[in-house]
């Protein structure tokens, strides 16, 4: 059986895909649409720890999701270029789809069983 290659572009979309599986990677990044924060403000935002926060934030910034703004001895975050217009994609899409989405059983039994 012949192996089916996959593109190197669709490989590094799912690897950029990473960054958005986690529930709280996306929580993270959907509040920092509303501006720039600092660990401690996301972490009592979204109710995380803040060495989770700051987990999640080291692997969104070593994506390339977002920047880090280090001003002396706080760091803020900001959505890197281009992640606030995939978002707006994401959910002009959703309003189309978005019911589909919401009852599908396959998605909602992976979710369930802990799968991403």
């Amino acid at each position: 059986m012949a192996e089916i290659a996959i593109r190197p572009d669709v490989s590094l979309r799912h690897r950029l895909m990473h960054g958005f599986a986690d529930l709280s990677r996306l929580r993270i990044l959907d509040a920092l649409r509303a501006g720039e924060r600092r660990v401690s403000d996301l972490s009592a935002q979204l109710g995380l720890s803040r060495p989770n926060t700051s987990k999640h934030l080291a692997c969104l910034a070593g994506c390339g999701l977002v920047e880090r703004d280090k001003r002396g001895r706080e760091v803020f975050y900001v959505l890197a270029d281009g992640v606030e217009e995939l978002f707006d994609g994401i959910d002009r899409l959703l309003v189309r789809v978005g019911d589909r989405v919401e009852a599908c059983e396959l998605t909602s039994a992976s979710i369930a069983a802990g799968g991403r």
